[in-house]
């Protein structure tokens, strides 16, 4: 729960419980891993994001309960429970975190993540409503690469619900084209090979320049 202004603690207990489903791969989705009580203050703490593509942390004016929230995210009882739940050995694998809050009308093509990524982690948090039962925005779990209608589940990117999944060639998803106010924290324990690298590398360089001030067009 959250302890004070400025501190919140996902429900880990939900995470253990919750099944590994296999269909139509492996994954694991938790609504509410952030509490109920705990959302309308954290929705009120989010970072103004204006435009789409993804934030490293660093880049971003962080409320001290979002940072909280970051700093869970990528603490050692995240890593510990999903390892235990897969099956997979964490223990020093490097990781990466990334903050969205605006989609794109490009954004939401089918496509499977970078192999370079092991383990992808999904945490929505926006308000529910009558808006994502359009089903615009909502992640679908694919059975193949062609057909955002050939899904196996869909996931309403509200409430502070998470999604797990393990990367593969197979692990296609995507949406229905939304275009507005869409914030997701992704969270992603990658390999160690050169690829993964170097995928670090570019979100460190795109952290700096986020950090940069953007030059005045005179307008």
């Amino acid at each position: 729960m959250t302890t004070s202004e400025s501190t919140i603690r996902p429900d880990y207990e939900a995470l253990l419980q919750a099944p590994v489903c296999a269909e139509p791969y492996t994954h694991i989705m938790v609504p509410h891993f952030i509490r109920k009580d705990d959302l309308p203050g954290l929705f009120a703490s989010l970072p103004h994001i204006g435009s789409g593509g993804s934030f490293p942390p660093q880049s971003l004016k962080l409320s001290p309960l979002v940072q909280s929230l970051v700093q869970e995210m990528e603490g050692p009882e995240l890593r510990q429970i999903i390892a235990q739940k897969l099956g997979l050995d964490l223990q020093g694998a490097p990781s990466m975190l990334t903050i969205r809050g605006r989609t794109r009308e490009k954004d939401g093509r089918i496509h499977t993540d970078s192999l370079a990524k092991r383990v992808t982690i999904l945490l929505y948090l926006n308000p529910a409503g009558p808006g994502w039962e359009k089903q615009e925005g909502c992640l679908r779990l694919l059975r193949s690469p062609h057909d955002i209608e050939d899904y196996a589940k869909e996931v309403q990117p509200v409430d502070g619900t998470l999604l797990i999944f393990p990367n593969g060639p197979t692990t296609w998803h995507g949406h229905k084209q939304f275009v507005g106010s869409r914030y997701t924290i992704q969270l992603n324990y990658m390999t160690e090979d050169a690829k993964a690298r170097s995928e670090l590398r570019r979100h460190k360089l795109s952290a700096l320049a986020k950090k940069l001030p953007l030059p005045s067009m005179g307008y």
